[in-house]
């Protein structure tokens, strides 16, 4: 009997703890379900300090696109030098990484076909004074009675055809360009102010193929960045989107250009579109070869938003909570695209400036 009433004694004490801890909110009604399903929440109730209520507005998604990419150099800026004529190098002025500035001498080439323009230029000049001092004489004789017409005529012709044996081996040498010197030596010069990215050649060595390139000028201070698109996505990508870079090799530093070409055909090798993004690079910072991630912004028409915390799962739907007068709300299932940060693109079900929970809906979803 003592026992027992121990037991009732502990219980009756159990109890009365219980109730002296119970929190002061939990005597309050928190919530009201009505005959509709809707739910509200009376003044004075603790939930409505833990609910966030927010309008639904119309965004701009930032959609991107992140791809791989890889720093080139632009193609117009790139500049190899070939020798017009085949000769010996004889002096060699530049190495790889050197600075160069328009006009600058490069190399120097001994060339029999430099020294054979040359001398077919004289040529030809020493006969056009020739034959403008015949026609001279042949015109004053005639004016004194000594010479025929034919005379003349003949002069005439000889003229002419110096004058044109002079503007051939004038534009023979001419297409060396300004690089001819005395001796049949040819110098090949800078064509643009830049930086000698390659040289392949030595002094001494002959040049029997004038299709080699025997140096390489860079002009760095723009260069392009090249974007590989999966061919997948090829067809959210235009000309004129915004793009940011970042690179694994400078950390922190992002780069913003947009596109400014894509080829028109798909790299057989690895089935991807190629889009060239220009950037200056007035410091030459930015070397070709780098790699970099191109993040290009896609082009989304704007559409509702929602955060994601607002999104309740309920038999397999995707639902959220909307206000239908002021703190009373109602289950309404959504159609949703796809996730952009932290919010949710919302697709059906909601309307611009429809009220929504977006903090605490899970506290009306366990009721």
């Amino acid at each position: 009997m003592r026992l027992r009433a121990g037991r009732r004694v502990f219980g009756l004490l159990c109890v009365l703890a219980c109730v002296s801890h119970t929190p002061a909110w939990a005597e309050k009604t928190p919530l009201v379900v009505g005959q509709d399903g809707s739910l509200s929440v009376p003044e004075g109730s603790p939930l409505r300090k833990r609910l966030g209520v927010e309008a639904v507005q119309v965004v701009v998604p930032k959609d991107t696109l992140s791809v791989p990419g890889a720093i080139v150099t632009e193609p117009a800026r790139q500049v190899p030098i070939l020798a017009p004529v085949t000769g010996r190098i004889v002096a060699l002025n530049v190495v790889p990484g050197q600075h160069v500035k328009h006009g600058q001498p490069l190399a120097t080439l001994l060339a029999g076909d430099m020294a054979q323009a040359t001398t077919d230029e004289e040529k030809a000049r020493a006969g056009l004074v020739l034959a403008q001092a015949a026609m001279a004489r042949a015109q004053q004789v005639k004016q004194a009675g000594g010479a025929a017409t034919r005379d003349v005529e003949a002069a005439r012709a000889a003229l002419v055809q110096a004058q044109a044996e002079e503007r051939r081996a004038q534009d023979r040498l001419s297409s060396f360009d300004d690089t001819a010197v005395a001796g049949g030596k040819l110098v090949l010069r800078s064509p643009v102010d830049g930086v000698v990215s390659a040289v392949s050649m030595t002094p001494g060595q002959n040049v029997t193929d004038i299709t080699a390139p025997l140096l390489s000028v860079e002009d760095l201070s723009e260069i392009w960045v090249v974007a590989d698109v999966p061919e997948a996505d090829v067809d959210q990508i235009h000309i004129g989107q915004s793009v940011s870079l970042t690179l694994p090799a400078r950390d922190g530093v992002v780069l913003y250009g947009e596109i400014a070409t894509v080829e028109p055909d798909l790299r057989p090798e690895t089935r991807r579109l190629r889009a060239m993004i220009p950037l200056p690079n007035p410091d030459e910072d930015l070397h070709p070869n780098m790699f970099a991630t191109v993040n290009i912004q896609l082009k989304q028409p704007p559409g509702l938003m929602v955060p994601q915390s607002a999104l309740l799962m309920n038999n397999d739907n995707v639902t959220v909570f909307v206000e239908t007068a002021p703190w009373t709300f109602k289950r309404r299932k959504v159609g949703i695209s796809y996730d952009e940060g932290e919010d949710t693109r919302v697709l059906s079900g909601l309307s611009a400036g429809d009220r929504i929970v977006t903090r605490g809906g899970v506290l009306l979803n366990d009721d």
